[in-house]
């Protein structure tokens, strides 16, 4: 009887396990009504949109382009071709997409250089290693100034970067006069690109040259030259080059600036013929004097995997603002490095910030208040995403 008791009071629950249960159950309810603290935004939950939300159109953010200071060296010669070194700001003018801005900065020559030697290697220009070999005296001596510093990449089937950016002169020396004669191939297109890339993250206020004893001709590079001169332009690269050939037709060339490239594919016009006369290469060589060096670069590089085949070197020249040089002797390529060292240091950097700046290519111009005068600098840069 005592065990029939037991067993009912277990089996019902007691006043006290109600009571309890109903006041667990308010405070859920409670707890499920009352909001709780706030979390920041980046711990809430994302909401699914209501059907109105959906409904509406999406606006999308602005697109924002950032451009960097550019900085565009110049150099100046007068009417006998003498380096003009005695201008100062008010002298020049400076145009971006034909709107001029406001020289923001302006030096003459005395910024320090970050140089890339390119030294072609191959055993096609076995003749031309003892000469150089010599040139690393001609490069610390003259090229770089008190400041400077250079690395040095030779190449032929391969490329070896053979000294990373160094202020020791004794280094830079020693390094080209003990270059290896290589095998026959000649990678030039992705030496001057690893050049690019060891120059482009050197600091801004330094002027950023390559500087390529090479021949004018590419086998086997994954690089197309197109892509070279772009990332060049983008970065603020000036090439100059001295140029090396196996034949003696290209050794006894004279020496010049970049010339003026064909605009159009070969075999196309890319204007039409004065009237009454028939087009034909030859008079149309003869008019490409009066055409602008953009077109040319913009060609070039807007058809990057088409074969290119003006000289390279002098391309990337005219895509830089650099000079080509085809020395006529081996012995001349010390006086082709001495016309480049004087350029170096007879150059003028102007700096802006380009107002209304939108992706894509954007020319550039120079202009000097002084008559009898000729001006050189890169034609232009890429805004924005290329």
């Amino acid at each position: 009887m005592n065990l029939g008791m037991s067993s009912a009071r277990c089996s019902r629950p007691s006043r006290w396990s109600v009571l309890v249960l109903a006041c667990f159950a308010a405070c859920h309810t409670a707890a499920a009504q009352t909001p709780g603290p706030m979390q920041p935004p980046s711990l809430r939950q994302p909401q699914a949109p209501t059907q109105s939300q959906q409904n509406q159109p999406q606006q999308r953010a602005p697109i924002r382009v950032s451009v960097e200071v550019v900085n565009t060296p110049v150099v100046v010669h007068d009417a006998k071709g003498a380096l003009v070194l005695d201008l100062e700001r008010n002298d020049f003018r400076i145009y971006d997409n034909g709107l001029e801005q406001p020289i923001e900065a302006f030096d003459a020559g005395g910024a320090p250089l970050s140089l890339v030697i390119v030294a072609e290697s191959s055993s096609r220009v076995e003749a031309l290693l003892p000469v150089i070999r010599r040139t690393g005296i001609m490069f610390t001596q003259s090229i770089l100034g008190e400041n400077g510093e250079a690395a040095v990449i030779g190449y032929n089937d391969t490329i070896t970067k053979l000294t990373d950016f160094t202020k020791d002169y004794e280094v830079v020396e020693h390094t080209l006069s003990d270059l290896k004669e290589g095998t026959s191939g000649a990678r030039l297109y992705d030496s001057l690109s690893q050049a690019v890339r060891l120059l482009r993250d050197r600091p801004a206020d330094r002027r950023r040259v390559i500087v390529a004893l090479a021949e004018a001709s590419d086998t086997g590079s994954e690089e197309k030259l197109g892509d070279v001169m772009r990332e060049a332009q983008t970065a603020s690269i000036t090439i100059y080059s001295v140029g090396l050939s196996s034949t003696m037709a290209q050794m006894r060339g004279p020496q010049r600036g970049a010339p003026v490239p064909t605009i159009t594919p070969p075999g196309t016009f890319g204007q039409p013929a004065p009237p009454g006369t028939v087009q034909t290469p030859s008079n149309e060589a003869a008019r490409a004097g009066s055409v602008d060096l953009l077109g040319a670069v913009i060609w070039a590089i807007q058809h990057a995997t088409d074969p290119i085949r003006q000289n390279s070197l002098e391309l990337t020249a005219t895509a830089t603002g650099g000079l080509y040089q085809a020395p006529v002797r081996d012995q001349s390529i010390d006086n082709s490095l001495d016309k480049i060292s004087g350029e170096l240091h007879g150059q003028y950097v102007l700096s802006y910030h380009p107002a209304g700046t939108e992706p894509g290519y954007h020319e550039i111009k120079v202009t000097v208040r002084r008559a009898g005068t000729t001006v050189r600098a890169r034609p232009g840069y890429y805004g924005g995403a290329p």
